[in-house]
């Protein structure tokens, strides 16, 4: 054996001796891809069930928005209603208790006019002329 050969053999031997080394973590690796291959695997199983039941969590929040939109309208007709109503009494019973209230404080204000002058006047004597 000459220098050459035993170079190659040195060489051939620490190669073998670092494939040795490397085997261990590229089967390490390679489990660990396993793993995630199968964690992807389920996540995309889990995932399915849980975007159906999204889906279907929205079409029910869909449905009580409309429901709320529904009774919304229809509270806000009713309160367009009552302030209507509330108006047409105002226009209809408050002009006439108005024009009633002034015309009892206007006979009120005459009576005790009137009865303030008869009772300043009794106390003096007409003159006769």
């Amino acid at each position: 054996m000459d220098v050459g050969q035993i170079a190659g053999l040195i060489a051939a031997i620490a190669f073998a001796v670092l494939a040795g080394f490397l085997i261990y973590p590229l089967i390490r690796l390679g489990k660990l891809f396993d793993q995630i291959a199968d964690t992807v695997r389920e996540s995309g199983e889990h995932a399915i069930p849980a975007l159906d039941e999204g889906v279907t969590t929205v079409r029910q929040v869909n449905k009580s928005l409309e429901d709320l939109n529904k009774i919304s309208e229809a509270a806000s007709t009713t309160a367009t209603n009552v302030g209507a109503l509330t108006d047409l009494y105002g226009s209809f019973l408050g002009k006439p208790v108005i024009k009633i209230a002034s015309a009892v404080y206007a006979a009120k204000s005459t009576a005790l006019s009137f009865l303030n002058r008869k009772g300043a006047g009794a106390g003096t004597e007409p003159k006769e002329s």
